[in-house]
């Protein structure tokens, strides 16, 4: 997202009016995974074309890699002073900007804990068997969108002219074959997620397999 060039202003007036800018997002959640908790936040909603990715660096911001992220405004161990947690919650300059969504709850509560777990670039290890038999849209295809890919594509002028805001611009992707090209990286379509790590194979088999199944709106 673009950062206004009064940044400086911004947080400080953040941190004076913080009780009427900002809501807390802490809980005990200690063990936050930042490869599949933290870093799909930053990938989905920090590096669109023109914004914090490794190429266009919007005011020197580049948010990738846990590299580049603990760079720029993370104190580890407390996420009251992260300068980046703070754009996150503030009312006013908030980032990401709209037309963009803001982050979720459950998104900001796990960026919060991360940081004051220490911002430690964890990865996770899944010794659970990968559930695909639950291949529905609302609880299972959804969330996934929801995490990797509407931080780009969940309004209504989404990237791309791609909007996954309603069921409707999912199912067109659908159609045209784009969604799973996109996410298997093949076919000649742009990767997906844009700038981000390619989904699990657990997640895309979860995908095809609704797809599959006809794509239905259940």
């Amino acid at each position: 997202m673009k950062l206004p060039l009064f940044l400086g202003i911004l947080l400080l007036m953040a941190v004076i009016t913080a009780p009427f800018c900002t809501r807390e997002h802490i809980q005990d959640l200690s063990g936050v995974c930042f490869e599949s908790k933290v870093l799909p936040v930053f990938q989905s909603n920090c590096t669109q074309s023109g914004c914090h990715n490794s190429q266009d660096r919007e005011a020197g911001y580049d948010f990738t890699t846990y590299e580049s992220i603990v760079k720029h405004g993370i104190q580890p161990g407390d996420y009251r002073k992260s300068d980046v947690y703070r754009v996150m919650v503030t009312v006013a300059g908030r980032m990401p900007p709209a037309p963009y969504n803001r982050l979720s709850d459950a998104q900001l509560t796990n960026v919060a804990q991360w940081i004051n777990d220490g911002a430690l670039n964890t990865t996770c290890v899944d010794t659970m068997t990968c559930n695909n038999t639950d291949t529905k849209y609302s609880t299972a295809v959804k969330p996934i969108l929801d995490t990797y890919c509407n931080g780009c594509h969940g309004t209504t002028s989404g990237s791309g002219n791609i909007s996954y805001a309603t069921f409707s611009g999912v199912k067109a992707t659908v159609s045209d074959g784009t969604l799973l090209k996109s996410i298997e990286h093949t076919g000649g379509i742009s990767p997906m997620p844009q700038n981000g790590n390619k989904l699990s194979d657990c997640n895309i088999s979860i995908i095809k397999g609704w797809i599959d199944a006809g794509a239905p709106n259940n």
